[in-house]
């Protein structure tokens, strides 16, 4: 056993994971602001990475919504985790579109791409960073969306023959197939805009549109997540000892990071090798915030939690916000820099606190009146065992284990081999122990 405080703890509001959201909004915002006239040296270069640490978190934590329903004997609600990802996503995310649509002066992009894009979550898929610009960061809800439509099928798949090598066979092929991927666009679609007499502007446009936005090169950080939660749910031992290792986890991370920042992204292997690289990083970020062994994974610093919270509206708000800043403001950016850098965010978070209090978090409460009686035997088995936390009906009284009939032996072992010339080899599935949880 071990008295690792995130273990028994609710993983979706540990204090290290809040921190982790707050950093990545932070850095996507400033990556932006610096497109409006703000010097902000490396976190303006770098802040991109905010979004693939949000790939990171989400694999992990809707990976574990996932496999722990597995770990604990059962089958994951697949309906009720569609609804859950609908209202999650999609309240918040339909009024900042309608938002495009009917004021088209707080617009950041004169143009707006075609509005069955937003519908159908293809935006990333048919970019036209060159003509039409505006909501364009709703490229990575897409891949979110695409990850949450996948997701099922490949783990009932699995599921029907589980194994770790069918596991870390699927996921060593989805990093390849992405690494390969995305050489064979860089040969196609920017390659050819280097060098003497290039285009580094098509180079860039080029980059973006058939490498940086597709969902099929942006795999590494979610994948990176589900391993995580996978090893979590089906191997705790190796889960309890991986968190003992915090400081480690953190130097190992930093230092991942920091190779990616020195990496040319247009370069042939920038774009190969950069974004499973940062999604290693951030997994040992990730890990050392859930360990337990540092003191931002413990304490819960002033301001994290409500920026945290504020994520997902400040996501898609804040570049609308900026583009009108810009029209109202004209150079103060130049002239005034750090109170227009003031300005602008504080901006930001007030338009963000408004769409969560009157569309994201009525949207959240619904969503738990809505599942609120889904409530089953898993539910409760993966909560004794400390699993997960527990469901808003559960927690209102005790837990009571819930009895069922005994199942012959016959059903619950498989053997294979033949009892006369061998050893039979017995396998059972059976919840994860409280003790290893």
């Amino acid at each position: 056993m071990t008295n690792l405080p995130t273990m028994t703890a609710p993983a979706d509001r540990a204090p290290g994971l809040d921190l982790l959201r707050a950093g990545a909004i932070l850095t996507v915002m400033l990556y932006h602001l610096s497109s409006h006239g703000f010097a902000l040296g490396a976190p303006g270069r770098h802040g991109w990475l905010g979004v693939d640490l949000f790939f990171v978190l989400s694999g992990y934590l809707i990976g574990w919504q996932v496999l722990r329903r597995y770990a604990a004997g059962g089958r994951p609600d697949w309906p009720a985790f569609l609804l859950r990802r609908a209202l999650r996503v999609l309240p918040a995310y339909l009024a900042v579109l309608g938002l495009y649509l009917a004021v088209p002066a707080w617009r950041e992009a004169e143009r707006l791409p075609p509005l069955w894009q937003f519908l159908s979550f293809t935006l990333n898929l048919f970019p036209d960073w060159e003509h039409a610009r505006a909501y364009s960061h709703a490229w990575s809800l897409c891949v979110e969306e695409h990850f949450y439509l996948l997701l099922p099928p490949v783990v009932v798949l699995l599921a029907r023959r589980p194994g770790m090598a069918r596991v870390l066979a699927l996921a060593g092929a989805l990093f390849a197939g992405g690494m390969l991927l995305r050489a064979i666009a860089w040969q196609q679609a920017v390659a050819p805009h280097l060098g003497t007499g290039g285009d580094a502007a098509q180079a860039a446009l080029g980059y973006v549109e058939h490498i940086y936005d597709p969902t099929w090169n942006r795999l590494d950080g979610l994948l990176a997540g589900v391993l995580l939660a996978a090893m979590r749910a089906f191997r705790p031992a190796w889960w309890t000892r991986v968190l003992r290792q915090g400081p480690l986890l953190l130097a190992t991370g930093a230092a991942a990071l920091a190779w990616v920042v020195a990496i040319e992204p247009l370069s042939r292997f920038g774009a190969i090798v950069q974004f499973p690289l940062a999604a290693f990083g951030f997994a040992c970020l990730l890990a050392a915030a859930l360990s337990g062994r540092l003191p931002f994974a413990r304490l819960a610093l002033p301001g994290a939690r409500p920026l945290a919270l504020l994520a997902y509206s400040l996501y898609l708000t804040h570049r609308q916000v900026y583009g009108w800043l810009d029209t109202q403001l004209d150079d103060l950016p130049a002239t005034a820099p750090l109170a227009a850098f003031c300005l602008y965010n504080l901006a930001a978070l007030a338009v963000a606190a408004v769409l969560y209090w009157t569309v994201e978090r009525p949207a959240l409460r619904l969503r738990d009146r809505l599942l609120a009686g889904r409530v089953t035997h898993i539910d409760n088995v993966a909560c004794a065992a400390g699993l997960t936390g527990p469901s808003p009906r559960a927690a209102r009284r005790p837990f009571r284990p819930v009895l069922r009939p005994a199942v012959p032996r016959s059903r619950r072992w498989h053997e294979r081999g033949s009892p006369r010339s061998a050893p039979a080899r017995r396998h059972w599935r059976r919840p994860v122990p409280a003790e290893r949880a």
